[in-house]
């Protein structure tokens, strides 16, 4: 109780300065200008921002007890590893019945005048059960391709060229390990979040981690604990909606737009921010059946093309495949002298695919709420089709293409510090190594690299600011002023990350996702066994069709 009490309390205090930061914030950024004409935007930012990403990085992806290994990881993949033998390889063998449910084989089942009158659920007589196929705003597909959207960005072109040139190919190895078991985290959070969701008199669905904590904790009995996770994640989800889903974004974009086109330093890049943010905000003000009408286009379109790019690059260089999957295997248990060991290759692998896919950071279960559907759980075997899409297919093409191009150290060396590596005598980070990988294969590589780091960014972005409008009205309250007050400070950190460091930006980004995870996979460990009952009840149901 004590311990709880102090929680509530600190919580509060934690608002009142979250409130205080954003108005201290903005208050500093339009003053900045008249105090200081020697330095440009970007600097300023980078000077005030730094600081406080390293503290929270540090603060984050402390080790655990006495061990190099971040106690995050132990969490994330310790969970993972338990709901995937607990749930028996549900990533693997109810990967066939997620494709089903996607294609809508099974929908009937979600009307039940429609489909089968004799199913009966937790002992409501036939015909008189409720149709929560209606409460909802979005099909199973729209919701997919949102939450998809929300990870397949620029994580899977970016992180992974950071990922290889810090860990070097081994990483790939520890990226698609944790890929794989993060599908079975991504089922349980996203069935609990449509469970627990609330729907307003509206029909506006509301969803997510702050929702399944608060019920499902007090319905175990644990009320006061519920409501604390439920407090510290949607605090950081907020966080995390300004950095990995929106800085981190428009940094990589506005960058990569740079290098492209020859642009300008920082003043170039400030203004690419402020055109994305007014892109952005014609969309996210139409809430999320916009967004997931954008999304449902914007994200098929561009990943299959993204895949299409690296099947050709992969195919037309196909006798190296097997030398780079060599690579990936042997360098996962025996990496390169300079990367850190085993351990440093294994970590660096972790956080690169916990960042792309987010999965036990439960994020994404707030775009999963949102669905059309009776049974929670059928939400749930769709969601873990998202780590598969995001990190097995696609981080691990863009990472074939990378380790093809570099070859053994041809073109740079791996290990590079903070992940700048010379390309030809030229720093190259990020985007820009992939990029370079891209453009040695494909002569027009470059506009079209570049317009899928913009458009995957955008897509990326107006998910995540769904997130994190979740979590602000879940805090602050759920009205017309609370949504605009996130939506205009959401649009400020677009021209922010855009302007800042990388280095920065990506520290922030990576620490803000990753402390999601504490709060959530405390819950998930704790309502876990109510998600077998739903999937029990789904299969049970889909049988009888």
């Amino acid at each position: 109780m004590i311990l709880v009490f102090i929680i509530d309390k600190t919580m509060m205090n934690l608002f009142k300065a979250q409130k205080s930061f954003y108005f201290t914030l903005l208050f500093f950024l339009s003053l900045s200008p008249l105090f200081s004409q020697e330095k440009g935007l970007d600097e300023q930012i980078n000077e005030a921002f730094t600081p406080i990403a390293n503290w929270w990085e540090g603060l984050v992806l402390h080790n655990f007890f006495g061990t190099q290994i971040p106690t995050i990881i132990f969490l994330l993949v310790g969970g993972a590893l338990f709901f995937t033998f607990y749930f028996g390889f549900v990533n693997i063998r109810r990967f066939r019945t997620a494709i089903n449910t996607v294609r809508g084989k099974y929908d009937s089942i979600d009307h039940h005048e429609s489909g089968n009158p004799e199913i009966s659920e937790g002992g409501d007589v036939k015909r008189t059960i409720a149709d929560e196929s209606k409460e909802g705003e979005v099909s199973h597909f729209q919701a997919l391709a949102t939450a998809v959207s929300g990870t397949v960005g620029n994580g899977n072109i970016a992180g992974v060229a950071l990922a290889i040139a810090v860990g070097g190919p081994g990483a790939t190895f520890w990226m698609i390990l944790c890929g794989l078991l993060g599908m079975s985290t991504k089922f349980v959070e996203c069935t609990l979040g449509v469970k627990y969701r609330d729907i307003g008199e509206d029909g506006t669905v509301y969803g997510g981690p702050m929702y399944y904590l608060t019920k499902g904790l007090k319905e175990k009995g644990y009320a006061n604990l519920g409501k604390a996770l439920a407090g510290i994640f949607a605090f950081l989800c907020v966080g995390a909606s300004f950095g990995g889903g929106n800085a981190a974004q428009s940094n990589q974009a506005a960058m990569q737009l740079v290098e492209s086109f020859g642009m300008g330093g920082g003043s170039a890049r400030t203004i690419i921010g402020v055109i994305m943010m007014v892109l952005v905000g014609i969309i996210i003000i139409g809430g999320i059946k916009r967004i997931a009408s954008v999304t449902e286009k914007v994200v098929p379109f561009m990943a299959l093309m993204y895949i299409l790019a690296c099947v050709y690059i992969i195919g037309s260089n196909f006798s190296f495949v097997d030398d780079a999957f060599g690579m990936i295997f042997s360098q996962a248990f025996n990496p390169q002298a300079g990367l850190g060991g085993l351990l440093g290759v294994l970590i660096t692998g972790f956080r690169r695919a916990a960042f792309s896919n987010e999965a036990g950071a439960g994020s994404a279960s707030i775009a999963h709420s949102a669905v059309k559907t009776n049974y929670p759980a059928s939400e749930g075997l769709v969601a873990l089709l998202e780590p598969f899409i995001d990190t097995v297919v696609i981080c691990t093409m863009t990472a074939l293409v990378i380790i093809i191009f570099n070859g053994d150290n041809t073109v740079f060396d791996y290990g590079g510090v903070g992940g700048v590596v010379m390309i030809d005598g030229v720093p190259s980070e990020g985007a820009g190594i992939t990029a370079a990988a891209f453009s040695k294969y494909i002569s027009f590589s470059g506009p079209f690299l570049t317009i899928a780091v913009v458009l995957f960014a955008i897509s990326t972005m107006i998910s995540w600011s769904y997130y994190g409008l979740q979590s602000w009205m879940y805090l602050f309250g759920k009205s017309k002023v609370s949504e605009l007050s996130y939506k205009s400070l959401f649009l400020i950190f677009i021209v922010i990350g855009a302007a800042g460091d990388m280095s920065a930006v990506w520290a922030f980004s990576d620490a803000m996702i990753l402390a999601l995870v504490f709060p959530n996979m405390i819950g998930l460990l704790i309502l876990f066994p109510r998600v077998r009952v739903e999937l029990n009840k789904y299969l049970g149901a889909i049988k009888g069709l």
